[in-house]
């Protein structure tokens, strides 16, 4: 299991967002948000559906536009960088999308060994190969490497969508609800993973959901974002056993709705 003590990362900040503004018309999405994400963590952005996680990742990876505030990720003023320069920081952040996004006409070995084809031009089949064979290790199935996406269950196409975004070893995961469809025991196996890339990969990542047992067992820090802004940050101990009243809506959320 991993561990939640946030003394044991470094201090060094690999994304940096302060004052973040982001609205679609005259509908505010963020505003004023500011979040910092450290070296070797796994993040949690815990919010309602609609509260703009979503739109927080897609700015992070510069797939929109900020309106204003400062959005810093492995030293790079997003929104101040080139094409070239954005494909590039691409290749350091990996997003692992909600569904899994997977080639539906390509086996499992093809859909991990794109990536590998298109941005790696200089590995040799040998060394595309073993790739693919550590990625699927990794995620705990091997035995899916002939098969299709169709053949395969949500958590397994959850595990293969994973491993093709780590196949290029990001330094950063994104991940948009990674447990969203699933039963609690397959939940349970791809928040396990997570924390497992974390070990294993040293990856740092922002995790987003609005499930809470997801957020207890992979988060070694948790932020809330509620009203287009981070209210509440801390490990999930601090805020949820605080008796904050601004806590209890995800409760309700979570347990009751």
């Amino acid at each position: 299991m991993v561990s939640k003590n946030m003394t044991d990362f470094n201090s060094e900040k690999v994304i940096e967002i302060k004052s973040l503004d982001k609205a679609f018309g005259t509908y505010k999405v963020l505003e004023d948000a500011t979040l910092d994400l450290y070296k070797g963590e796994n993040l949690v952005v815990l919010g309602k559906s609609g509260t703009g996680k979503s739109v927080l990742i897609k700015i992070i990876v510069g797939l929109l536009l900020p309106d204003a505030g400062l959005v810093n990720v492995l030293g790079q003023k997003v929104d101040t960088l080139s094409y070239q320069e954005l494909l590039d920081l691409r290749l350091r952040v990996g997003f692992s999308f909600q569904n899994s996004a997977l080639y539906d006409s390509m086996t499992v070995r093809d859909n991990l060994e794109f990536p590998l084809v298109r941005n790696r031009k200089d590995l040799k089949k040998a060394e595309v190969n073993s790739l693919i064979e550590e990625m699927l290790d990794a995620v705990g199935l091997s035995q899916t490497i002939n098969q299709m996406p169709s053949e395969l269950s949500g958590g397994q196409r959850k595990r293969i969508g994973i491993a093709r975004t780590l196949i290029l070893k990001p330094e950063i995961m994104l991940y948009d609800e990674p447990t969203a469809g699933l039963d609690p025991i397959t939940s349970k196996e791809i928040n396990k993973l997570i924390n497992d890339v974390q070990e294993r990969y040293h990856t740092s990542a922002i995790v987003i959901t609005h499930d809470l047992t997801c957020a207890k067992e992979v988060g070694n820090r948790v932020a809330m974002l509620m009203e287009r802004r981070f209210e509440r940050q801390g490990s999930f101990e601090e805020i949820f056993n605080s008796g904050d009243k601004l806590a209890q809506p995800f409760f309700d959320y979570n347990f009751i709705q």
